[in-house]
């Protein structure tokens, strides 16, 4: 599968940590002469000697991708995929997509009734469309889970692909997605999708 254009954003902080070092002559251990600190802490007089200071570094970094913000504000001329989509009664949509863009998550947020109805996971058929000869091609080549998915979908053609498993690249301009006449969803007949 194509690697999915991925923006992280990394943060550093430094956490100032106190502990707590045990007074050992409280201890039963250090009566008994048992303890291997006891000699050690026994040096130790003041208040504050019973408290060291560490400093850890934590590096923390968030995955952020593209089309979960809702990144298609294309304004880059480089970034921007031109894509028509073609809903069931023909009607031809074409949309602005940045390069990175999810298909099915880009038709939700311009309105088109492509379902979706497992989040993207693989574990329907309800994004399946049929892409444009011309650029079916330039796509990765399915997986064996998006393949098994792909079977149970009906009208199923050679152009097939599922829609939550199409990330744009630049040589996606000008694609073309056609939306199947009918899916095998998970909601009654009739209902019309909402993005999540």
């Amino acid at each position: 599968m194509a690697a999915s254009a991925s923006v992280r954003s990394s943060m550093g902080l430094t956490l100032r940590l106190s502990r707590v070092i045990p007074d050992c002559r409280t201890c039963p251990l250090y009566r008994l002469k048992s303890c291997v600190n006891s000699a050690a802490n026994s040096q130790r007089r003041g208040s504050f000697d019973s408290f060291r200071t560490i400093n850890r570094h934590l590096q923390t970094s968030i995955g952020l991708y593209q089309s979960e913000e809702g990144s298609s504000n294309a304004e880059d001329t480089g970034d921007v995929v031109n894509v028509v989509y073609i809903d069931r009664s023909g009607q031809r949509i074409p949309v602005k997509a940045k390069v990175g863009d999810n298909v099915l998550y880009l038709a939700h947020k311009n309105g088109i009734e492509l379902e979706g109805a497992c989040e993207a996971s693989l574990a329907c058929s309800t994004c399946h469309v049929y892409v444009s000869a011309a650029h079916f091609d330039k796509l990765p080549v399915p997986d064996e889970r998006e393949d098994d998915m792909l079977d149970m979908a009906p009208m199923l053609q050679e152009n097939s692909r599922l829609g939550c498993q199409i990330i744009l690249t630049a040589e996606h301009d000008g694609i073309e997605l056609t939306l199947p006449k009918v899916t095998r969803n998970f909601y009654v007949d009739g209902h019309v999708p909402k993005p999540h």
